[in-house]
């Protein structure tokens, strides 16, 4: 009998364990498939994209961003792997092109692509958040990316004046900027960009940036550690961040 007791207190306890499991270990995380499709290449013109587009440039690559077999985003140019779960990449624009009151007889034509802002993407939590760089322009400010850094070239609000700029991610304000000097707004038409390629040095941490017409500047970068908090999808949910598109 009170071997029988025990067994019968044995087997109720077991029952209460596996009633509580599920609340004591939260239910399974949803695992997110993240990749960036085939690309294809679309028109593309200065007419279309005025701020974006190079003189002659007539088609852009483009990718879809695809998350949990879905397209949330198209994308263009290479992406950069910050940390093993997030990315960044420059997004590509669709946007409207026709007038009020305009009818267009061909399909889409009223349709045209722009460079967009670039896009933070986190493989895990399957979110995507717009980056808002400081003194960042899509017709000047080519963006060289290394760790979670993006260097390139700025222009101020007034448009008047060439910065070198360094970002970092999770941080408002840039870890650089100095001006380079004065910006032509007319110079957006010509050929030569308004910078050429930037370069990184790892150690020590120096950036070289390369403005059109003066000579080549490089600045000491102070290294810091990385400032990106990779949320889970609950901490996402409970505080989404500013910016982010829709997933």
């Amino acid at each position: 009998m009170f071997e029988r007791r025990n067994i019968q207190c044995m087997l109720g306890v077991l029952g209460v364990v596996l009633t509580l499991e599920p609340f004591a270990f939260g239910a399974p995380r949803k695992v997110h498939a993240v990749a960036l499709g085939t690309p294809k290449k679309v028109a593309y013109s200065k007419t279309g994209d005025p701020a974006g587009a190079l003189p002659g440039e007539e088609a852009l690559k483009i990718r879809p961003l695809v998350i949990d077999g879905a397209v949330k985003e198209w994308t263009t140019g290479e992406a950069h792997d910050v940390t093993e779960r997030s990315f960044v990449v420059r997004r590509a624009l669709r946007v409207n092109d026709e007038l009020p009151g305009e009818k267009l007889g061909t399909t889409g034509a009223h349709w045209v692509w722009q460079r967009g802002p670039w896009l933070l993407v986190d493989r895990t939590a399957g979110h995507v958040t717009a980056l808002k760089l400081p003194d960042y322009d899509p017709g000047v400010s080519q963006v060289v990316w290394f760790r979670d850094y993006g260097a390139y070239c700025g222009i101020t609000a007034s448009g008047k004046s060439l910065y070198a700029v360094v970002a970092q991610l999770a941080l408002r304000k840039p870890v650089l900027a100095k001006r380079l000097g004065k910006f032509d707004p007319e110079s957006r038409g010509n050929p030569e960009p308004a910078c050429g390629v930037t370069e990184w040095q790892r150690d020590p941490l120096r950036v070289l940036f390369r403005p059109a017409g003066r000579e080549p500047a490089a600045f000491d970068v102070l290294p810091g550690s990385a400032m990106l908090v990779e949320d889970s999808d609950e901490q996402s949910a409970a505080s989404p961040a500013a910016g982010k598109s829709e997933d």
